[in-house]
């Protein structure tokens, strides 16, 4: 009987490349064998492959032109600073900048322009299976990303254009890593987020910047069947990786006990 591949690259255009795993059980043998010495990539996992890498605020505003979607984030985010006046505890640390602000409407649910990533190709494995709500695709899929590639793409491009005279600062993109210290599920999950320019996907963003002089993936999009989730779960526990450790409050705790009864032997 033939030995099935535990995977194969199916796509590179664009600096993106799609890799189809046979299993969920070969993502430690993926990164083990090919991503070890690039400490440099970020971890994303999302339950439909068909999915686009896109903010929750892009997602609200979908169809909404881009003027229409820069004044609603603007007062989007005024109305927060409103609405947690008060709210934030007695002498709360002074929030810097915009981004600080969004990172903490994203830690209770505010619909914000930023993406969350994570340093554990592990933790976006579970992100991935964790949830079990049709309608599902044939396949999961847990993304990697290279900031840095990104960030110089970005810087190259428009050292370009501004020697022809052309803004492109409306395409910048940026990775946040807030150093707010209380967030501790932003610190067990290893948390830090990316911010691209609304209404472009990360995917759509790297098809306009691509440098054709990268050898390697800046954008891994890697396919996991949607086979064995159980199994998969049950593993990353072993592994400390669940609910409790990623939302140390009550709300993972919940979570957690909730899986333990879903799932047998949990």
């Amino acid at each position: 009987m033939a030995r099935t591949k535990r995977w194969v690259i199916t796509k590179q255009e664009h600096g993106i490349w799609e890799v189809r795993l046979s299993s969920w059980k070969w993502l430690h043998d993926y990164v083990h064998q090919k991503m070890l010495d690039y400490e440099h990539y970020i971890w994303r996992g999302q339950r439909n492959d068909n999915w686009l890498l896109e903010p929750s605020f892009d997602r609200q505003t979908s169809g909404k032109s881009a003027s229409k979607k820069a004044e609603l984030l603007r007062e989007h985010l005024e109305n927060f600073k409103y609405a947690v006046r008060g709210r934030r505890g007695e002498h709360p640390p002074k929030i810097e900048n915009e981004n600080e602000w969004w990172a903490l409407g994203q830690h209770h649910s505010l619909s914000t322009p930023l993406l969350d990533w994570t340093r554990s190709p592990f933790v976006g494995l579970y992100f991935a299976f964790h949830k079990n709500i049709q309608p599902q695709t044939r396949h999961r899929v847990v993304y990697a990303i290279n900031p840095g590639s990104i960030e110089y793409m970005f810087y190259e491009t428009s050292r370009q254009q501004a020697e022809e005279g052309e803004d492109w600062s409306p395409y910048k993109c940026e990775f946040v890593r807030p150093l707010a210290d209380d967030n501790p599920r932003l610190v067990n999950q290893g948390g830090l987020f990316s911010r691209f320019p609304i209404g472009i996907d990360v995917e759509h963003w790297m098809r306009i910047h691509y440098d054709v002089g990268y050898k390697s993936g800046v954008l891994l999009k890697i396919l996991i069947p949607n086979t064995g989730r159980a199994e998969c779960l049950k593993t990353l526990n072993r592994m400390n990786i669940n609910h409790s450790t990623l939302f140390p409050d009550i709300y993972g705790s919940s979570e957690f006990c909730n899986m333990r009864l879903r799932l047998s032997k949990y």
